[in-house]
């Protein structure tokens, strides 16, 4: 599977919500290139695991409406007239 990428828009701005978060939470004041490390480390260590959980929520909800088509499924059907005796 390939790597989880960002267009550049929002790479820039993930540098900037991390650089202000530094600098409002922890009173650093965070170059691009420390932010981009920040960036780097979310993206490869920590987003597959986000991927993953919202994967498996995205396979929950499917699974729940598929079932919920099966049985409005079974509700359209036809009784079958008895055989003559």
């Amino acid at each position: 599977m390939n790597a989880l990428k960002l267009t550049k828009e929002q790479q820039d701005e993930a540098i900037r919500t991390i650089q202000s978060y530094f600098e409002e939470e922890r009173d650093e004041e965070m170059g691009d290139l420390a932010a981009w490390g920040v960036l780097d480390l979310f993206m490869t260590q920590l987003a597959p695991y986000i991927y993953n959980q919202a994967l498996s929520d995205a396979r929950t909800t499917v699974n729940q409406r598929m079932a919920s088509m099966e049985e409005d499924l079974f509700a359209l059907e036809r009784k079958l007239p008895r055989p003559p005796r």
